[in-house]
């Protein structure tokens, strides 16, 4: 059996640094050391009763604006942010044992911009796309691969596939940011940057460490 990888030891969290900067370092040290997928996050929404849903999505886009993720706005998650439109976002990285926690409020990101990650997928995804009814009840397989079928013949030839107008891009504006990274015996380190929801973006934040 294989003894676990030493925890290592990384210099503090420094609460000096813009979290927008620190999320990117730390980012970037993701996607050369995650073998699947560095940009996975669950993304936590709710209904306006507060009954939580949490799934797993790929950020597309960010900076420090926000950050982005593209779904059906007929969907569980899209119809959740249409009536409370809050969300979470967890960023999990095991190799590098750290994990960053956003939340705050959501806006739709543009139709261009929304338009142009459409554009940028493969054929077979936009073309699925518009077959699913995402989140809604499917009484058979093959009524979804008849769907597609049929989509795929509507399109034949054509390589502008629009954009559904139900398919959109959400930003999520970060109110916090909290960093975590595991160190030895169990003394981790975590750091939280704060700010009120939906001020400017030059607004100081409010940075503190937390107790692990």
């Amino acid at each position: 059996m294989n003894s676990p990888s030493p925890v290592p030891v990384r210099p503090l969290i420094d609460l000096n640094a813009d979290p927008f900067d620190l999320f990117g370092q730390w980012y970037k040290a993701a996607e050369k050391s995650e073998v699947n997928d560095p940009s996975a996050m669950a993304v936590a929404t709710a209904t306006k009763d507060g009954l939580p849903s949490v799934r797993i999505l790929l950020l597309k886009a960010w900076d420090k604006r926000g950050f982005v993720f593209y779904t059906n706005a007929d969907s569980l998650k899209g119809r959740e942010l249409a009536e409370n439109p809050q969300a979470s976002l967890l960023f999990y990285w095991k190799s590098q044992r750290q994990q960053v926690r956003i939340t705050g409020p959501v806006e739709p990101v543009s139709a261009e911009q929304a338009d142009a990650y459409f554009a940028s997928r493969s054929r077979a995804s936009r073309l699925g796309a518009l077959a699913s009814l995402q989140s809604h009840p499917l009484e058979e397989r093959s009524v979804f691969e008849q769907r597609y079928q049929e989509v795929e013949g509507r399109f034949e030839g054509v390589e502008a596939i629009p954009r559904p107008v139900i398919w959109k891009g959400y930003r999520v504006l970060p109110a916090t940011m909290e960093f975590w990274q595991e160190r030895p015996h169990r003394l981790h380190d975590r750091a939280q940057w704060s700010r009120p929801a939906g001020v400017a973006q030059q607004t100081p934040w409010s940075v503190t460490r937390l107790y692990p």
